[in-house]
C-alpha cells in the first residue's frame, strides 16, 4: 500500500536521526511517501511544533499519516500516541504536541501504544522516534487500524493555547511565535478581524509601535515600515520588508498585541 508519512521534528538534519527514522519506515514499508514538514522545531519546542502541525496537516490527503516528534519526555512514563482525526493519523509523544488536532473537535479515537508486536525487541529509553514512532507510523501506512497497537484513552495531555480576548475597543491577543524569516505571528485569527476591518481602518500596537491598517500583500508596505497582515493560516502577522519584524521589535513569545477598532465594539 503507497500511504504518505510526514515528518516534523527537532532534532534537525546535522545527525542522522531523521534518516534513521526513515529507514526504519522504509524497511516496514517500501512503497510509502515520506514527506518532510521540518526538522528545525525550536529543541523541546512543544507549543511551536503543535502549531505547525496544527496548521499544515490537513494540505495533505486524508489518509496520510503524521509523524511528529518533539518530546523532551522520552524515557518517561508518558503515554506515546496514535491518534485518529478527520481521515488522518497521527504518531507521537502524549505531550500536547497533538492540541491543535483535539482542539478542531473531530478526533474519532486516541490510542496508547502499548502493544509490543509492530515494536522491535528492544526499545532505547532515549530514542523512541526510531523504535516505537516509527514503526507505528509505518504498520499504520500499511492499513493497520489504530487499536491493534494499544489500549483506547479517554484522557491525554493538552498544552495552554492563549485565546485573544474582546475589550470594548478591539482585541487583545499576544504573539504566539516568530517564524524563520522573522515575521511576528499572534493569536489574533481572521474571523474575529475581519468584521472588525470592515468598520474602518485598525490600529495595531505592538512593543511601543503603532501599525494602522491591515496591508493585502507585502509589496504594499515601503521597506523598513512595519506592516500587518493576515498569514496563511489566518493569523494576525507582524511584518517587515527586507528585515526581520521580530529582531527590530525585540519580540519574544507572550508579548502583547493590542487591536483597535475606530468605532469600538458594541
Amino acid at each position: 500500500m503507497s500511504r504518505i508519512i510526514t515528518l516534523m521534528t527537532d532534532f534537525g538534519t546535522k545527525d542522522g536521526y531523521v534518516g534513521t527514522m526513515k529507514g526504519v519506515i522504509l524497511g516496514i514499508n517500501p512503497h510509502c511517501t515520506l514527506v518532510d514538514i521540518t526538522h528545525e522545531i525550536t529543541p523541546q519546542g512543544v507549543f511551536e511544533g503543535a502549531l505547525v502541525l496544527g496548521s499544515t496537516y490537513r494540505c495533505f490527503p486524508r489518509g496520510s499519516v503524521h509523524l511528529a516528534v518533539v518530546d523532551p519526555g522520552v524515557g518517561t512514563q508518558r503515554e506515546a500516541l496514535v491518534v485518529e482525526a478527520e481521515g488522518y493519523y497521527f504518531v507521537g509523544p502524549d505531550n500536547g504536541l497533538f492540541t491543535w488536532i483535539y482542539r478542531r473537535g473531530e478526533v474519532k479515537q486516541v490510542v496508547g501504544i502499548r502493544s509490543r508486536d509492530f515494536l522491535p525487541h528492544s526499545v532505547s529509553q532515549t530514542f523512541h522516534g526510531r523504535d516505537i514512532f516509527a514503526p507505528t507510523a509505518g504498520h499504520l501506512s500499511l492499513g493497520r487500524k489504530p487499536e491493534l497497537f494499544g489500549a483506547r484513552l479517554d484522557q491525554w495531555c493538552e498544552i495552554d493555547i492563549p485565546e485573544p480576548r474582546v475589550t470594548r475597543k478591539g482585541l487583545t491577543g499576544e504573539v504566539i511565535h516568530i517564524d524563520w524569516f522573522g515575521n511576528v505571528i499572534t493569536n489574533l485569527p481572521r474571523d474575529l478581524l475581519e468584521p472588525l476591518a470592515d468598520r474602518g481602518p485598525l490600529q495595531i500596537h505592538i512593543k511601543g509601535k503603532r501599525i494602522s491598517g491591515l496591508k493585502a500583500a507585502y509589496a504594499e508596505a515601503r521597506e523598513g515600515e512595519l506592516m500587518a497582515i493576515l498569514d496563511s493560516f489566518d493569523l494576525l502577522e507582524i511584518s517587515l520588508p527586507g528585515a526581520r519584524a521580530g529582531d527590530a521589535l525585540r519580540a519574544v513569545k507572550g508579548d502583547k498585541v493590542e487591536l483597535f477598532c475606530p468605532c469600538g465594539i458594541t
